[in-house]
């Protein structure tokens, strides 16, 4: 069930890539901001530590 899941998964981001690539390029993007804001936060905690 997990692995029919995941190749759904895999088939809906493909069908959104290839439908709206502008939209999907975005939502990368943000997230990745978010993943490097996230980055500097924890870093930032670590040499408030020290």
């Amino acid at each position: 069930m997990k692995k029919v899941a995941g190749w759904l998964v895999v088939a809906f981001a493909l069908f959104y890539v290839i439908t709206a690539p502008e939209s999907s390029a975005d939502i990368v993007r943000s997230a990745l901001d978010g993943l490097a804001d996230a980055a500097r936060s924890f870093a930032r905690f670590l040499q408030s530590l020290f």
